[in-house]
């Protein structure tokens, strides 16, 4: 398991962070995003939407739990803040999301435990001293070389 600590130091950070992210995904279809409300969670997908060439707003799928961007590779932000019971998932039909070969971010994953799969890259993110702290770990074969390309 690689993992990698990267100190972030404003919303600005975090956005390029993202764009970094988007640069090295490749074949990584599961990201699960960790942390406190206000830790800079959709700050980070906001980076990545524009990494892979996204333009338009970027909402928090808090309340509609599910925001969906239109891209050469789909990418499907999930935010599980308001999930009551596992169960919803199913309503919202995450096992076509997964089988496919779209990016999934899901925010607050644990909300939606046992129904989730393990992902490929799991992201912490940590409010630190002055700014945030993102962990980054390699849960999958998939997810291995962007660890290490961030690490730097």
């Amino acid at each position: 398991m690689k993992t990698a600590c990267i100190e972030v130091a404003s919303a600005a950070k975090m956005e390029a962070l993202g764009e970094r992210l988007a640069g090295v995904l490749g074949e990584v279809r599961l990201v699960y995003l960790r942390g406190v409300l206000g830790s800079g969670k959709t700050t980070l997908v906001r980076g990545m939407l524009r990494g892979l060439g996204y333009r338009g707003t970027v909402r928090s799928p808090t309340f509609t739990l599910l925001e969906s961007y239109t891209l050469a590779r789909p990418l499907h932000h999930f935010d599980l803040y308001r999930l009551k019971d596992p169960e919803e998932l199913e309503f919202l039909g995450i096992r076509d999301y997964l089988q496919n070969d779209m990016l999934c971010v899901i925010e607050w994953p644990e909300r939606g435990a046992p129904l989730l799969p393990t992902p490929d890259l799991d992201v912490m993110i940590a409010i630190a001293d002055m700014g945030r702290q993102v962990q980054l770990t390699a849960l999958g074969p998939r997810a291995e070389q962007i660890v290490i390309a961030l690490r730097c």
